[in-house]
């Protein structure tokens, strides 16, 4: 077995490696929201990134909200991403449940109108206990409203409304009429497929 020669110097893998740019979806304002580094630009493709969108818009109010983006393109030395999906942090989802009152969540698979298929979890808070019948009432207009939101939406629409509480406030409107709330909330979503036209470009 050849011994190794003394002196012989290992190659810094750090210097081998490049920075990107990580760019946000052209709906969120391609702004610049960090770096990361790789040896080759095809590494970084599918690269989840998180960040909050209290980052993207200076608001404090709304760093309870993480965004998920994934790169899906390399250009130069930026890697953009496209949204993927969100999701409320926990210290304020337990900062919304209190005592003798509801939690009423419907887990929901919806279309846009453009062929996107998402996963969104709506949820409404009630001043007090809500009874099996209000509660499954609650779950039935939240169903309908989301349902119907997706299909006149497209991509892009359908994201900012969840994302930006327009669908939470649709929902608050609606269901108040029914069962007093306290808040409405939409704990997560997630991309489950896009177009077939554009996965067969892909």
């Amino acid at each position: 077995m050849a011994k190794a020669k003394r002196g012989q110097r290992k190659v810094d893998g750090w210097k081998s490696k490049q920075w990107y740019n990580i760019i946000t979806p052209e709906m969120m304002g391609q702004q610049e929201i960090g770096e990361t580094f790789s040896n080759e630009p095809e590494q970084l493709l599918g690269r989840v990134i998180e960040v909050t969108l209290g980052d993207l818009t200076n608001d404090m109010s709304k760093y309870n909200v993480k965004l998920a983006l994934k790169v899906d393109q390399i250009g130069g030395d930026s890697a953009y991403t496209r949204f993927i999906g969100h999701e409320l942090t926990r210290d304020y989802l337990r900062s919304l449940v209190k005592r003798q009152t509801s939690m009423v969540t419907v887990n929901l698979d919806v279309m846009t109108k453009d062929g996107y298929k998402f996963r969104v979890k709506p949820t409404c808070f009630t001043v007090k206990r809500a009874r099996s019948s209000q509660i499954k009432a609650i779950r039935q207009y939240m169903t309908a409203i989301v349902q119907e939101r997706a299909r006149e939406s497209d991509f892009n629409t359908f994201v900012q409304d969840t994302v930006l509480g327009k669908l939470s406030a649709q929902i608050y409107r609606n269901v108040k009429t029914l069962y007093p709330l306290r808040r409405v909330e939409i704990l997560k979503s997630h991309v489950l497929a896009e177009p077939s036209v554009r996965e067969a470009a892909a």
